[in-house]
């Protein structure tokens, strides 16, 4: 166990100081730690995925129908419970919520995985099995189911803005209409004054500062305006995920159903078409040519040591602190979660193989995914809680990574 927490838990929280150092001291400005981000989400990690996944059969996917069908749907089930809960716990858009479920409901599997499981439980088919259909789950399903719920959260940030700013000529053209109606410079300020709660916030901004645009509150912004922002307010505006990938031009052919409109635009994005494309030809039975790996894979050596680097940066951005927010997130990523998981295990009798139930409950214990955390710091959506989040459940894995292996001999006895 020590030699799990010096060879993998010390590197990523030395690298992850490094990257905050380095955004405190502004070794980086905000371009290049974009740019860092871009790296991972658009080329390294979409490479890591696909040749991690590709790997797959649909003979491992079978051999175990129970452990399969537990993680899809315990996987899930929790990812959108995470997400749910952020909303309604803790009053979140919808793009906020899914970023946050994004790290409270998906193990860092693909990174840890092996580097965790290998040394505890040994390096052997059953272990392989485990780690390999709950890695297909998180980054097959997660990330853009993920992708998905930003972009919808966004489709009705823009509906709601474009309303409110309809809003405003029509107020203001009512308050005209009303001076000359009135007649007397009293019933002129009555009727202006009625106006203003009809125009919104907006309309007194414009007021206290004629030269500033009216923006309604958490608005999607260009990318020229989300820059000024930055430099201003640090990174409190939320920069919109699709204007910052289209910069901001609408497009001539634009899908009316926004639900359609969110799929496609989630699944237009590297991170999710690639694990995607993997899964695909995994099910049909395509067998993708190893030689062909080490193009894939030198990339994809980058991705962990810059996604935790860049995770730091995202830190360094960001006032540390816990609060009850924070302590939420690392619960529910490495006690909860997990919890849930073995108790539906025992429940469908997988109590009988204690081993293999111990490396799920592992698996899932792991600390938060690096996605998470590279995603929220690349469309500033729930920096502050996701960043603080990754840091205190990436330090208390080190000791609940001893719990689990220690319960759950205790619980396979207890249910064998």
């Amino acid at each position: 166990m020590i030699k799990i927490i010096v060879n993998d838990i010390v590197p990523i929280l030395v690298i992850m100081a490094l990257g905050y150092i380095c955004g405190r001291v502004h070794y980086f400005d905000d371009d290049q730690r974009q740019g860092l981000n871009k790296v991972v989400l658009d080329i390294a990690l979409p490479a890591a995925l696909f040749v991690s996944i590709v790997k797959a059969t649909r003979e491992m996917l079978a051999s175990d129908l129970v452990l399969t069908i537990l993680s899809l749907v315990g996987v899930t089930g929790m990812f959108m419970l995470s997400y749910l809960l952020c909303k309604k716990l803790f009053h979140h858009t919808t793009q906020e919520a899914a970023v946050c479920a994004l790290i409270a409901g998906s193990p860092t599997i693909g990174f840890l995985g092996f580097a965790v499981l290998d040394p505890i439980y040994g390096n052997d088919v059953t272990t392989n099995l485990v780690i390999g259909i709950v890695s297909i789950v998180v980054n097959a399903v997660t990330i853009p189911l993920g992708f998905y719920l930003i972009n919808k959260g966004q489709s009705e940030m823009r509906a709601k803005a474009a309303k409110g700013t309809k809003a405003v000529p029509a107020a203001s053209t009512a308050a005209s209409a009303a001076v000359p109606a009135a007649g007397s410079a009293a019933a002129a300020s009555a009727a202006a004054s009625a106006a203003v709660p009809a125009a919104g916030s907006a309309a007194v901004d414009d007021a206290k500062a004629p030269s500033a645009p009216a923006t309604p509150a958490r608005a999607p912004v260009t990318d020229q305006e989300a820059r000024a922002a930055e430099k201003e307010h640090g990174i409190r505006k939320e920069i919109d995920v699709i204007r910052a990938e289209e910069r901001g031009h609408a497009k001539k052919h634009a899908i009316k159903n926004p639900n359609v409109a969110a799929i496609v635009n989630a699944v237009k994005k590297p991170v999710a078409a690639a694990p995607l494309i993997a899964v695909l030809l995994v099910l049909i039975g395509v067998r993708f040519p190893s030689e062909l790996d080490p193009c894939f894979e030198l990339i994809a050596k980058a991705n962990s040591g810059v996604a935790v680097l860049a995770a730091g940066l995202a830190l360094s951005t960001v006032s540390l602190g816990v609060n009850k927010e924070v302590i939420w997130n690392t619960f529910y990523r490495l006690i909860l979660m997990p919890a849930v998981i073995v108790a539906a295990g025992f429940a469908l009798g997988m109590g009988s193989d204690p081993s293999k139930i111990s490396m799920l409950a592992m698996a899932v214990a792991l600390p938060p995914a690096f996605s998470g955390i590279i995603i929220s710091s690349r469309y500033n959506i729930y920096v502050k809680e996701g960043a603080n989040s990754v840091a205190v459940s990436t330090v208390c894995f080190a000791a609940t990574c001893i719990l689990w292996v220690w319960v759950m001999p205790i619980l396979c006895s207890m249910f064998h």
